[in-house]
Protein backbone atom coordinates (compact mmCIF):
# COMPACT_ATOMS: atom_id res chain seq x y z
CA UNK A 1 0.00 0.00 0.00
CA UNK A 2 1.23 3.53 -0.76
CA UNK A 3 0.13 7.06 0.05
CA UNK A 4 2.29 9.24 -2.19
CA UNK A 5 5.91 8.40 -1.34
CA UNK A 6 4.91 6.69 1.94
CA UNK A 7 5.49 2.93 1.62
CA UNK A 8 3.08 1.14 3.96
CA UNK A 9 3.90 -2.42 5.01
CA UNK A 10 1.04 -4.19 6.81
CA UNK A 11 2.04 -7.27 8.81
CA UNK A 12 -1.21 -8.79 10.14
CA UNK A 13 -0.82 -10.84 13.33
CA UNK A 14 -3.14 -11.98 16.08
CA UNK A 15 -0.16 -12.92 18.29
CA UNK A 16 0.26 -9.53 19.94
CA UNK A 17 -1.99 -7.76 22.46
CA UNK A 18 -1.00 -4.42 20.93
CA UNK A 19 -0.96 -2.81 17.50
CA UNK A 20 2.33 -1.19 16.49
CA UNK A 21 2.97 1.66 14.07
CA UNK A 22 6.64 2.11 13.18
CA UNK A 23 8.02 4.65 10.71
CA UNK A 24 11.60 4.57 9.43
CA UNK A 25 12.70 7.73 7.61
CA UNK A 26 16.02 7.19 5.92
CA UNK A 27 18.56 9.26 4.09
CA UNK A 28 22.26 8.84 3.23
CA UNK A 29 24.59 9.74 6.11
CA UNK A 30 26.19 13.13 5.47
CA UNK A 31 28.18 15.51 7.63
CA UNK A 32 25.85 18.39 6.65
CA UNK A 33 22.68 16.70 7.94
CA UNK A 34 23.73 14.23 10.66
CA UNK A 35 23.25 16.61 13.62
CA UNK A 36 19.94 18.04 12.35
CA UNK A 37 18.61 14.49 11.96
CA UNK A 38 19.70 13.67 15.51
CA UNK A 39 17.55 16.60 16.73
CA UNK A 40 14.53 16.52 14.45
CA UNK A 41 12.51 13.51 15.77
CA UNK A 42 12.79 14.81 19.34
CA UNK A 43 11.55 18.24 18.28
CA UNK A 44 8.61 16.69 16.41
CA UNK A 45 7.49 14.60 19.40
CA UNK A 46 7.55 17.64 21.70
CA UNK A 47 4.60 19.55 20.30
CA UNK A 48 2.05 19.58 17.46
CA UNK A 49 -0.66 21.97 16.31
CA UNK A 50 -3.31 19.88 18.04
CA UNK A 51 -1.18 18.98 21.08
CA UNK A 52 1.20 21.96 21.57
CA UNK A 53 3.15 20.55 24.55
CA UNK A 54 4.64 17.24 25.59
CA UNK A 55 2.21 17.24 28.48
CA UNK A 56 -0.77 17.37 26.10
CA UNK A 57 0.71 14.62 23.90
CA UNK A 58 1.20 12.47 27.03
CA UNK A 59 -2.39 13.17 28.11
CA UNK A 60 -3.68 11.97 24.73
CA UNK A 61 -1.49 8.85 24.97
CA UNK A 62 -2.90 8.15 28.45
CA UNK A 63 -6.39 8.57 27.05
CA UNK A 64 -5.50 5.93 24.44
CA UNK A 65 -5.25 3.36 27.26
CA UNK A 66 -1.59 4.09 27.96
CA UNK A 67 -0.34 4.07 24.37
CA UNK A 68 3.39 4.80 23.98
CA UNK A 69 5.25 7.02 21.53
CA UNK A 70 9.03 6.82 21.12
CA UNK A 71 11.52 8.30 18.68
CA UNK A 72 15.09 7.30 17.91
CA UNK A 73 17.98 7.78 15.49
CA UNK A 74 20.23 5.01 14.23
CA UNK A 75 22.54 4.18 11.36
CA UNK A 76 22.50 1.10 9.19
CA UNK A 77 25.20 0.84 6.57
CA UNK A 78 25.67 4.30 5.07
CA UNK A 79 22.08 5.32 5.93
CA UNK A 80 20.91 7.57 8.77
CA UNK A 81 17.50 6.57 10.13
CA UNK A 82 14.97 8.57 12.12
CA UNK A 83 12.37 6.29 13.68
CA UNK A 84 8.94 6.90 15.23
CA UNK A 85 7.17 4.09 17.08
CA UNK A 86 3.72 3.95 18.63
CA UNK A 87 2.13 1.03 20.45
CA UNK A 88 -1.53 0.98 21.33
CA UNK A 89 -3.76 -1.67 22.90
CA UNK A 90 -5.75 -3.86 20.55
CA UNK A 91 -9.28 -2.44 20.88
CA UNK A 92 -10.77 -5.93 20.55
CA UNK A 93 -9.63 -6.57 24.13
CA UNK A 94 -11.36 -3.44 25.45
CA UNK A 95 -14.98 -2.65 26.25
CA UNK A 96 -14.56 0.87 24.82
CA UNK A 97 -16.26 1.08 21.43
CA UNK A 98 -14.36 4.17 20.23
CA UNK A 99 -11.99 3.51 17.27
CA UNK A 100 -8.80 3.36 19.32
CA UNK A 101 -6.39 2.45 16.51
CA UNK A 102 -7.69 5.21 14.26
CA UNK A 103 -7.24 7.76 17.05
CA UNK A 104 -3.68 6.52 17.55
CA UNK A 105 -2.94 6.95 13.84
CA UNK A 106 -4.37 10.46 13.99
CA UNK A 107 -1.96 11.37 16.82
CA UNK A 108 0.94 9.69 15.01
CA UNK A 109 0.19 11.67 11.83
CA UNK A 110 -0.10 14.87 13.88
CA UNK A 111 3.42 14.38 15.31
CA UNK A 112 4.82 13.69 11.87
CA UNK A 113 2.93 16.15 9.67
CA UNK A 114 1.54 18.94 11.88
CA UNK A 115 4.38 20.16 14.10
CA UNK A 116 3.98 23.19 16.33
CA UNK A 117 5.28 26.00 14.11
CA UNK A 118 4.66 29.59 13.11
CA UNK A 119 5.94 31.63 10.15
CA UNK A 120 7.90 28.70 8.74
CA UNK A 121 9.79 27.93 11.95
CA UNK A 122 9.53 25.45 14.80
CA UNK A 123 8.77 26.61 18.33
CA UNK A 124 12.01 28.25 19.51
CA UNK A 125 11.80 27.00 23.12
CA UNK A 126 11.29 23.39 21.97
CA UNK A 127 14.30 23.54 19.62
CA UNK A 128 16.55 25.17 22.22
CA UNK A 129 15.52 22.57 24.82
CA UNK A 130 16.28 19.68 22.47
CA UNK A 131 19.63 21.25 21.50
CA UNK A 132 20.62 21.27 25.19
CA UNK A 133 19.52 17.65 25.57
CA UNK A 134 21.50 16.58 22.49
CA UNK A 135 24.59 18.36 23.79
CA UNK A 136 24.25 16.43 27.07
CA UNK A 137 23.81 13.13 25.21
CA UNK A 138 26.97 13.76 23.18
CA UNK A 139 28.91 14.71 26.33
CA UNK A 140 27.72 11.55 28.12
CA UNK A 141 29.26 9.33 25.41
CA UNK A 142 32.68 10.35 26.72
CA UNK A 143 31.75 8.92 30.14
CA UNK A 144 30.48 5.62 28.72
CA UNK A 145 33.88 4.21 27.80
CA UNK A 146 32.63 1.18 25.89
CA UNK A 147 30.45 3.39 23.71
CA UNK A 148 33.23 5.95 23.40
CA UNK A 149 35.72 3.29 22.26
CA UNK A 150 33.22 2.04 19.68
CA UNK A 151 32.70 5.58 18.38
CA UNK A 152 36.44 6.20 18.15
CA UNK A 153 37.12 2.87 16.42
CA UNK A 154 34.44 3.64 13.81
CA UNK A 155 35.79 7.17 13.27
CA UNK A 156 39.33 5.89 12.75
CA UNK A 157 38.33 2.90 10.64
CA UNK A 158 35.90 4.78 8.37
CA UNK A 159 37.37 8.29 8.48
CA UNK A 160 36.77 8.92 4.76
CA UNK A 161 33.43 7.09 4.63
CA UNK A 162 29.95 8.23 5.73
CA UNK A 163 29.82 5.34 8.23
CA UNK A 164 32.51 7.12 10.25
CA UNK A 165 30.00 9.82 11.24
CA UNK A 166 28.56 9.46 14.73
CA UNK A 167 24.83 8.70 14.84
CA UNK A 168 24.09 11.64 17.22
CA UNK A 169 26.04 14.12 15.13
CA UNK A 170 28.65 16.61 16.29
CA UNK A 171 28.30 19.05 19.20
CA UNK A 172 30.20 21.69 17.15
CA UNK A 173 27.25 21.80 14.73
CA UNK A 174 24.59 22.39 17.39
CA UNK A 175 24.96 26.21 17.82
CA UNK A 176 24.32 26.87 14.11
CA UNK A 177 20.98 25.01 14.17
CA UNK A 178 17.92 27.15 14.91
CA UNK A 179 14.14 26.86 14.72
CA UNK A 180 14.07 28.24 11.14
CA UNK A 181 16.79 26.20 9.41
CA UNK A 182 15.69 23.03 11.21
CA UNK A 183 12.13 23.58 9.93
CA UNK A 184 13.48 24.08 6.40
CA UNK A 185 15.36 20.82 6.74
CA UNK A 186 12.19 19.09 8.02
CA UNK A 187 10.41 20.14 4.80
CA UNK A 188 13.33 18.73 2.79
CA UNK A 189 13.09 15.43 4.68
CA UNK A 190 9.41 15.01 3.78
CA UNK A 191 10.30 15.55 0.14
CA UNK A 192 13.42 13.42 -0.13
CA UNK A 193 13.65 10.73 2.59
CA UNK A 194 12.75 7.11 1.91
CA UNK A 195 9.66 6.53 4.10
CA UNK A 196 8.67 3.05 5.30
CA UNK A 197 5.68 2.74 7.63
CA UNK A 198 5.12 -0.66 9.23
CA UNK A 199 1.83 -1.61 10.87
CA UNK A 200 1.89 -4.81 12.91
CA UNK A 201 -1.05 -6.32 14.74
CA UNK A 202 -4.64 -7.45 14.49
CA UNK A 203 -5.37 -5.25 11.45
CA UNK A 204 -6.78 -5.79 7.97
CA UNK A 205 -5.05 -4.08 5.07
CA UNK A 206 -8.27 -3.37 3.20
CA UNK A 207 -9.72 -1.55 6.25
CA UNK A 208 -6.57 0.53 6.69
CA UNK A 209 -6.61 2.15 3.23
CA UNK A 210 -9.27 4.82 3.92
CA UNK A 211 -7.77 5.65 7.36
CA UNK A 212 -4.27 6.09 5.91
CA UNK A 213 -5.57 8.30 3.11
CA UNK A 214 -7.48 10.37 5.65
CA UNK A 215 -4.61 11.13 8.07
CA UNK A 216 -1.60 10.93 5.77
CA UNK A 217 -3.22 12.66 2.80
CA UNK A 218 -0.52 15.38 2.85
CA UNK A 219 1.79 12.77 1.39
CA UNK A 220 -0.52 12.45 -1.64
CA UNK A 221 0.63 15.83 -2.92
CA UNK A 222 4.33 15.08 -2.42
CA UNK A 223 6.05 13.89 -5.56
CA UNK A 224 7.41 10.37 -5.87
CA UNK A 225 11.15 10.12 -5.60
CA UNK A 226 13.76 7.54 -6.53
CA UNK A 227 13.77 5.65 -3.27
CA UNK A 228 15.77 2.56 -3.92
CA UNK A 229 19.28 3.87 -4.24
CA UNK A 230 21.50 1.94 -1.87
CA UNK A 231 24.76 3.84 -1.31
CA UNK A 232 27.97 2.15 -2.37
CA UNK A 233 29.36 0.75 0.86
CA UNK A 234 33.07 1.02 0.09
CA UNK A 235 33.42 -2.39 1.67
CA UNK A 236 36.25 -3.50 -0.58
CA UNK A 237 38.32 -0.35 -0.38
CA UNK A 238 40.84 -1.63 2.14
CA UNK A 239 43.95 -0.43 0.36
CA UNK A 240 46.04 0.25 3.46
CA UNK A 241 47.81 -1.85 6.03
CA UNK A 242 46.02 -2.57 9.32
CA UNK A 243 46.69 0.15 11.84
CA UNK A 244 46.84 0.63 15.56
CA UNK A 245 45.40 3.64 17.40
CA UNK A 246 46.20 4.03 21.09
CA UNK A 247 44.59 6.68 23.28
CA UNK A 248 45.25 7.38 26.96
CA UNK A 249 42.68 8.48 29.54
CA UNK A 250 42.07 8.13 33.25
CA UNK A 251 40.22 4.84 32.95
CA UNK A 252 40.03 1.91 35.35
CA UNK A 253 39.62 -0.62 32.59
CA UNK A 254 41.22 -0.54 29.15
CA UNK A 255 38.95 -0.86 26.11
CA UNK A 256 40.35 -2.93 23.27
CA UNK A 257 38.11 -2.67 20.18
CA UNK A 258 39.18 -4.22 16.89
CA UNK A 259 37.56 -3.59 13.50
CA UNK A 260 37.59 -5.98 10.54
CA UNK A 261 36.21 -5.69 7.01
CA UNK A 262 34.16 -8.80 6.25
CA UNK A 263 33.55 -8.04 2.54
CA UNK A 264 30.06 -9.53 3.04
CA UNK A 265 26.77 -7.67 3.55
CA UNK A 266 23.08 -8.57 3.79
CA UNK A 267 22.67 -8.69 0.02
CA UNK A 268 25.38 -11.38 -0.41
CA UNK A 269 24.77 -15.13 -0.56
CA UNK A 270 27.29 -15.56 2.27
CA UNK A 271 25.25 -13.42 4.70
CA UNK A 272 24.07 -16.27 6.92
CA UNK A 273 27.47 -17.94 6.80
CA UNK A 274 28.90 -14.63 8.11
CA UNK A 275 26.33 -14.52 10.93
CA UNK A 276 27.22 -18.08 11.97
CA UNK A 277 30.94 -17.34 11.62
CA UNK A 278 30.41 -14.49 14.08
CA UNK A 279 28.44 -16.78 16.39
CA UNK A 280 31.27 -19.31 16.58
CA UNK A 281 33.93 -16.57 16.79
CA UNK A 282 32.53 -14.09 19.31
CA UNK A 283 28.78 -13.54 19.11
CA UNK A 284 27.60 -15.82 21.93
CA UNK A 285 28.64 -17.05 25.37
CA UNK A 286 29.93 -20.35 23.93
CA UNK A 287 32.07 -18.51 21.33
CA UNK A 288 35.84 -18.68 20.98
CA UNK A 289 36.44 -15.14 22.23
CA UNK A 290 34.35 -15.62 25.37
CA UNK A 291 35.84 -19.02 26.24
CA UNK A 292 39.50 -18.44 25.30
CA UNK A 293 40.03 -14.75 26.05
CA UNK A 294 37.77 -14.36 29.06
CA UNK A 295 37.32 -17.78 30.66
CA UNK A 296 40.53 -19.70 30.01
CA UNK A 297 43.15 -16.93 29.85
CA UNK A 298 41.31 -14.50 32.20
CA UNK A 299 42.55 -11.67 29.97
CA UNK A 300 39.31 -9.74 29.64
CA UNK A 301 36.35 -8.64 31.73
CA UNK A 302 34.27 -9.16 28.60
CA UNK A 303 35.06 -10.20 25.03
CA UNK A 304 32.53 -10.36 22.21
CA UNK A 305 32.02 -9.51 18.55
CA UNK A 306 29.17 -8.24 16.40
CA UNK A 307 28.47 -7.77 12.71
CA UNK A 308 27.21 -4.62 10.98
CA UNK A 309 25.05 -6.28 8.33
CA UNK A 310 24.77 -3.44 5.81
CA UNK A 311 28.31 -2.09 6.01
CA UNK A 312 30.19 -5.37 6.17
CA UNK A 313 32.11 -4.76 9.39
CA UNK A 314 32.97 -7.09 12.25
CA UNK A 315 33.69 -5.35 15.55
CA UNK A 316 35.45 -7.09 18.45
CA UNK A 317 34.91 -5.47 21.86
CA UNK A 318 36.80 -6.32 25.04
CA UNK A 319 37.59 -4.76 28.40
CA UNK A 320 41.08 -5.52 29.70
CA UNK A 321 43.77 -4.34 32.11
CA UNK A 322 45.99 -1.95 30.16
CA UNK A 323 49.13 -4.01 30.78
CA UNK A 324 47.48 -7.03 29.13
CA UNK A 325 47.15 -5.37 25.71
CA UNK A 326 49.75 -7.54 23.97
CA UNK A 327 48.47 -10.80 25.46
CA UNK A 328 44.84 -9.97 24.68
CA UNK A 329 45.44 -8.91 21.06
CA UNK A 330 47.60 -12.00 20.49
CA UNK A 331 44.92 -14.40 21.71
CA UNK A 332 42.13 -12.56 19.82
CA UNK A 333 44.15 -12.79 16.61
CA UNK A 334 44.76 -16.49 17.32
CA UNK A 335 40.98 -17.09 17.50
CA UNK A 336 40.56 -15.40 14.11
CA UNK A 337 43.33 -17.56 12.61
CA UNK A 338 41.66 -20.66 14.09
CA UNK A 339 38.42 -19.69 12.31
CA UNK A 340 40.26 -19.23 9.01
CA UNK A 341 41.89 -22.66 9.48
CA UNK A 342 38.55 -24.33 10.24
CA UNK A 343 39.66 -25.07 13.78
CA UNK A 344 36.17 -25.53 15.22
CA UNK A 345 33.90 -28.56 15.46
CA UNK A 346 30.59 -29.52 13.90
CA UNK A 347 29.21 -29.39 17.45
CA UNK A 348 30.34 -25.75 17.71
CA UNK A 349 28.49 -24.99 14.50
CA UNK A 350 25.31 -26.86 15.51
CA UNK A 351 25.24 -25.14 18.89
CA UNK A 352 25.67 -21.77 17.18
CA UNK A 353 22.84 -22.53 14.73
CA UNK A 354 20.55 -23.47 17.62
CA UNK A 355 21.33 -20.30 19.59
CA UNK A 356 21.06 -18.09 16.50
CA UNK A 357 17.69 -19.58 15.49
CA UNK A 358 16.41 -19.21 19.04
CA UNK A 359 17.51 -15.56 19.07
CA UNK A 360 15.76 -15.04 15.74
CA UNK A 361 12.50 -16.54 17.01
CA UNK A 362 12.67 -14.39 20.16
CA UNK A 363 13.19 -11.29 18.00
CA UNK A 364 10.16 -12.20 15.89
CA UNK A 365 8.11 -12.61 19.07
CA UNK A 366 8.01 -8.85 19.63
CA UNK A 367 6.56 -6.41 17.06
CA UNK A 368 9.62 -4.16 17.00
CA UNK A 369 11.91 -7.14 16.36
CA UNK A 370 9.70 -8.41 13.56
CA UNK A 371 9.78 -4.97 11.92
CA UNK A 372 13.57 -4.69 12.21
CA UNK A 373 13.98 -8.08 10.51
CA UNK A 374 11.56 -7.10 7.73
CA UNK A 375 13.31 -3.75 7.29
CA UNK A 376 16.55 -5.45 6.19
CA UNK A 377 14.76 -6.08 2.90
CA UNK A 378 14.02 -2.37 2.43
CA UNK A 379 17.64 -1.44 3.13
CA UNK A 380 19.04 -3.74 0.50
CA UNK A 381 18.37 -4.68 -3.11
CA UNK A 382 18.19 -8.27 -1.86
CA UNK A 383 14.79 -9.49 -0.69
CA UNK A 384 14.91 -12.42 1.77
CA UNK A 385 11.53 -13.57 3.13
CA UNK A 386 11.86 -14.05 6.90
CA UNK A 387 10.13 -17.43 6.55
CA UNK A 388 13.20 -18.69 4.68
CA UNK A 389 15.80 -17.53 7.20
CA UNK A 390 15.72 -20.70 9.33
CA UNK A 391 16.17 -22.84 6.22
CA UNK A 392 19.10 -20.69 5.06
CA UNK A 393 20.74 -20.99 8.48
CA UNK A 394 20.36 -24.77 8.42
CA UNK A 395 21.98 -24.92 4.97
CA UNK A 396 25.25 -23.32 6.11
CA UNK A 397 28.10 -25.84 6.50
CA UNK A 398 31.61 -25.67 7.88
CA UNK A 399 33.16 -25.03 4.45
CA UNK A 400 30.92 -21.97 4.04
CA UNK A 401 32.17 -20.55 7.32
CA UNK A 402 35.83 -21.17 6.49
CA UNK A 403 35.26 -19.47 3.11
CA UNK A 404 33.70 -16.43 4.81
CA UNK A 405 36.52 -16.34 7.39
CA UNK A 406 38.98 -16.15 4.49
CA UNK A 407 37.37 -12.88 3.34
CA UNK A 408 37.73 -11.16 6.73
CA UNK A 409 40.51 -8.53 6.81
CA UNK A 410 41.92 -6.76 9.86
CA UNK A 411 41.50 -2.99 9.52
CA UNK A 412 42.01 -1.12 12.81
CA UNK A 413 43.03 -1.94 16.39
CA UNK A 414 41.83 0.78 18.78
CA UNK A 415 42.97 0.75 22.41
CA UNK A 416 41.81 3.13 25.12
CA UNK A 417 44.27 2.59 27.95
CA UNK A 418 44.54 3.90 31.48
CA UNK A 419 47.26 6.41 32.32
CA UNK A 420 47.89 5.24 35.88
CA UNK A 421 48.46 1.62 34.97
CA UNK A 422 50.96 2.65 32.30
CA UNK A 423 52.86 4.88 34.69
CA UNK A 424 53.01 2.16 37.29
CA UNK A 425 53.88 -0.31 34.68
Amino acid sequence: MKVGPLNIHVLPSTTYKTNTVFLHMRSPLTKETVTKRALLPYVLQSGTKDYPTRKEIRKELDDLYGATLNVDVSKKGEFHLMSFRMEVANEKFLSDDRPLFERALKLFASVLLSPKESDGAFDKSIVEGEKRTLKQKLASVYDDKMRYANKRLTEEMCEDEPFGLFVLGDSDDIPSIDEKNLFEYYKEVLNSDRLDLFIVGDVKEEELGPIMNKYFKEFSSIAERDQNTVPENNINKLDRKPREVIEEQEVQQGKLHIGYRTNVTYKDDDYFALQLFNGVFGGFSHSKLFINVREKASLAYYAASRVESHKGLLIVMSGIESKKFDDATKIIFEQMEAMKAGDFTEDDLEQTKAVFKNQLLETMDVPRGRIELEYHNQLSDKKRPIEEWIKEIDNVNKEDIVRVAGKVQLDTVYFLKGKEETNNG
